[in-house]
C-alpha cells in the first residue's frame, strides 16, 4: 500500500520530467530542422544570386544595361566652324594662342564649334549585365538650323584619315548607321553587338551633314534578359554632338598657328580660298 501511494505521488513528477525532456528534444529537433532549412535556403539564394542577383540589383538601382566608358569628337584633323564670331577681346586673345589649350577649348565650346560636313565620333561602350546585345544605334537630330558662319577654322591635312567603320547622313529623312562595305543597308539590320559584363567595344562613327547645322545625340537600344532598354549618349561635357555644312560666307577665317603656343591665326578670304577646297565647292571662292 505504501509503495502504491509513493508511485502515485511520483507519477506526476515523472510525467513532468518526461514532458520537459520531450520539450527539450523538440527544441533540439526544431533547431536542427531550422538549420537545415536555412542552409538549404542559403544554397538556393546563393545559386540564384550568382545567376541573376546582380542583374536584379542593377535593375532595381536603375543602372543601365550598358555604360559609356568614353566619348570623344576628333577636331584635330577636321575643319570646324563656329556658330557665332569671336568678338570679345579676351576670348579672341585666347583663340590666338595667349592661353593654355584647355582655355582655348572652352572658348571654342562657348561658340558652338562644329565639325564641317563630317563629325568623327568615338564611343566606348561597356557591358553592365551578364549578357547584353546592342540591337540598334540611332543618330537623333535634336536641332536643325542654317549652317554656322561665325568663323571657319581651317585644318591643313598631313595625310589621309583612317577609315571609319560606320557612317550616317543627317541630311536624310531617317538617318541610320551603315558600314563602308554595305552603304545601302542599315548596319544593325543585319548585325548586332554582344557584350558580357565589363566587356568593351569601341565604335568609330562618321556622322555627316552638309545641308544645315545639326545638333544630335545617339540612342542605343539594347536587349538584356529578354528586356529592351534605351541609353542616350551625348557628346563630351554632356552636350549634344554637332556637325554643320559649309556656309557661303564667314565672318572670319583662321588657320592653325605655326607658333609654339598653338592657337589660330587669322587669314584673309583669298588665303582661305587658296587652301580650302570646301569653300570653292560651296561657291564662295
Amino acid at each position: 500500500m505504501a509503495r502504491a501511494r509513493q508511485n502515485r505521488r511520483a507519477a506526476p513528477a515523472r510525467r513532468a520530467e518526461e514532458a520537459g525532456g520531450w520539450k527539450n528534444a523538440r527544441t533540439w529537433l526544431a533547431g536542427i530542422v531550422s538549420a537545415v532549412i536555412v542552409a538549404a535556403v542559403g544554397v538556393v539564394f546563393t545559386a540564384w544570386f550568382n545567376a541573376r542577383g546582380p542583374e536584379t540589383v542593377d535593375r532595381i538601382s536603375g543602372e543601365p544595361a550598358i555604360k559609356v566608358g568614353h566619348v570623344a569628337v576628333d577636331y584635330t584633323a577636321q575643319d570646324t566652324a563656329l556658330r557665332t564670331p569671336v568678338t570679345d577681346p579676351a576670348d579672341r586673345a585666347i583663340l590666338l594662342g595667349s592661353a593654355s589649350g584647355s582655355r582655348r577649348e572652352e572658348v571654342l565650346a562657348r561658340h558652338d564649334r562644329a565639325p564641317v560636313e563630317a563629325a568623327e565620333v568615338t564611343v566606348v561602350l561597356v557591358g553592365n549585365r551578364t549578357s547584353v546585345r546592342i540591337i540598334d544605334i540611332e543618330p537623333r537630330v535634336l536641332d536643325r538650323k542654317p549652317t554656322s558662319d561665325g568663323a571657319l577654322l581651317i585644318y591643313t591635312p598631313a595625310g589621309e584619315a583612317d577609315t571609319i567603320g560606320l557612317s550616317a547622313d543627317l541630311d536624310t529623312p531617317a538617318p541610320r548607321f551603315t558600314s563602308t562595305d554595305d552603304p545601302g543597308t542599315a548596319y544593325f539590320r543585319k548585325k548586332q553587338i554582344d557584350l558580357k559584363r565589363d566587356e568593351r567595344v569601341t565604335l568609330s562613327m562618321t556622322v555627316t551633314g552638309t545641308a544645315a547645322y545639326y545638333a544630335f545625340d545617339l540612342l542605343v537600344t539594347v536587349l538584356a534578359q529578354d528586356r529592351t532598354e534605351q541609353v542616350r549618349i551625348q557628346g563630351p561635357a554632356a552636350t549634344p554632338f554637332r556637325v554643320t555644312g559649309v556656309s557661303r560666307a564667314y565672318h572670319a577665317y583662321y588657320t592653325a598657328s605655326p607658333l609654339a603656343g598653338g592657337g589660330w591665326r587669322p587669314v584673309s578670304r583669298s588665303d582661305a580660298c587658296a587652301t580650302e577646297r570646301k569653300l570653292a565647292k560651296a561657291g564662295e571662292c
